[in-house]
This record gives C-alpha cells, structure tokens and sequence, in this order.
C-alpha cells in the first residue's frame, strides 16, 4: 500500500514555486495536502475543480469541514451545511481521502453523543477522520474507549497530532513560542483504527530535533504498511518554512526501510525570475 506526505499548506513564500499553479508544483513535491482553508468558508465548486485540475487523480486531499459545523453549531443541525459542503468539493473526485473533522478542545467525551449522531447521518460515500483536542480524551482510558467506539460505527478514523517533539523543550523563537501558544499539548497516541491512518506531526525550527524526533513514527509507519495500511503523513514545523523538504525526507526514510515503496513525483523546476 501506498505512503502518502503531505504539508499543511500547498504554498509559502520561502517555498521554490512558481509564480502561477502553486498547487500543480506543490503536487509534484507531495502526494497530499491538508486543507485548511476550508474551515474558514465553504469553497466555490469552481475554486474546487481548479485543485483538481492542478493535481494527479491519486493525489490526496483531507478536507476540513468549515468551522460553522464542528465549532459554532458543534455538530448539531448541521445536515443541510455539510451536504452543502460536500456537494461543493464533489469536483475532487477521488482526491477527496477524507473529510477532516476537527473539533475544538471545548468538545468534551460528554459530546460525544452529537459526533455518534453526525458520523450516522453523513453520507457514506465518503470517508470521515476525526481530530480531538480535549485531554480527557488522552488521559482517561475510558474516553479514549467511547470515542473508539463511535468512530469504529462509522469506520471514521481518529487524526491524532503529535506535538511531543515541539513540546520537549521551551521555545528559542517567535515561531515557536506562537506555536507553544496554539497547538495542543496532549498525550501521543500510536493506534491506527481503519487501514487509512491519518497523522499530523510537528517538529521544531531545528530540522535535526524534528528529524529525530519522528524516529517512531517511521517505524510505526513501516509496521502499517507491513499491515496493507495506506498511511498519510503531514509534516508541520512553527513556521513550515523546511515541511516541504521534510515531507519529502520523512518518505525517503521510510522508503530506506521498505524498497519496494513507490517513489514521489520529481519536483517540478521553479521558474527563473524575469524583468518583464
């Protein structure tokens, strides 16, 4: 099975892209993408078909579902939003791995019932992962169990993001420090539900300590692939200034181990800049 990599962004500025479809050069570095600007609007089926356009029918985007679903109405009287929503990324196609259901760290193991509710009424032709930042979730085995069990009903998997390396030492920068402010500090979890695991990892500014940092995971992902699982990996860093590199660097750690892993396109040559 397939490893898919991924940022959590398909463009920035310190990234080698051209000036125009960042999205089709960003698609020739990864396999996948999070999509994060869907939590701010629903998108145009317009703006939609023009992603897929950009990128290979095997690409992958995990698609976060806008924030009026998962935090204003907190997945209540939602059902005519998310057909809407779905029907807007319909243009994706079979790039669309999995709509993306995070939900804030208010959401508590006694919502639990409303997630049961919404994963039972959304359509099943799609495929449903859910990210969790309360901590009960993490310290209290008996959560963990119930939420397990809510995902396993709809074979939703659970999107664990994995901020321990970040966490490991106080910030020596802005980027850092803003990141200390705004992720979750919660407990890492190693346990894939379905066989489309979905992980987010962040690191730090140093390449070397989110290099080493992710040691398990590499060998967690070999064992899923072993498994006939098809993984996707999202490298994130403070600023994401090197994710892009290190997207590419996690695979080829992972390819040392499993030869027979299939290679990632060749990026893309930017552009030479030009006085006209």
């Amino acid at each position: 099975m397939p490893l898919y990599v991924g940022c959590a962004q398909w463009t920035h500025a310190a990234w080698p892209q051209p000036s125009r479809d960042k999205l089709r050069s960003y698609a020739s570095w990864c396999n996948a993408v999070e999509s994060n600007t869907t939590f701010y609007a629903t998108p145009s089926a317009s703006t939609v078909a023009s992603w897929a356009a950009q990128t290979p029918p095997d690409f992958r985007f995990v698609v976060k579902l806008p924030q009026v679903i998962t935090h204003e109405r907190r997945l209540n009287n939602v059902d005519a939003d998310l057909r809407a929503f779905l029907a807007a990324i319909e243009p994706l196609g079979p790039r669309n791995h999995a709509v993306w259901i995070q939900l804030p760290a208010a959401f508590a193991p006694t919502d639990l019932g409303a997630l049961a509710a919404f994963l039972h009424q959304a359509p099943r032709e799609h495929r449903y992962a859910v990210e969790v930042r309360h901590r009960d979730f993490f310290d209290d085995p008996r959560a963990a169990a119930n939420l397990e069990r809510v995902l396993a009903r709809a074979n939703a998997e659970w999107i664990p993001f994995d901020t321990g390396t970040l966490f490991a030492r106080r910030p020596t920068s802005l980027a850092e420090r803003d990141a200390w402010m705004k992720k979750p500090r919660v407990a890492r979890r190693t346990r894939a539900l379905t066989g489309h695991p979905i992980v987010r990892y962040i690191g730090r500014d140093s390449v070397d300590e989110t290099v080493a940092g992710w040691a398990y995971l590499v060998e967690l992902v070999v064992g899923w692939l072993s498994e006939g699982r098809s993984p996707t990996i999202f490298l994130h860093t403070p600023d994401n200034v090197e994710a892009l590199n290190l997207a590419r660097r996690f695979h080829a750690t992972v390819a040392a181990a499993v030869p027979t892993l299939a290679p990632l396109p060749e990026p893309i040559e930017s552009e030479p800049p030009t006085l006209f």
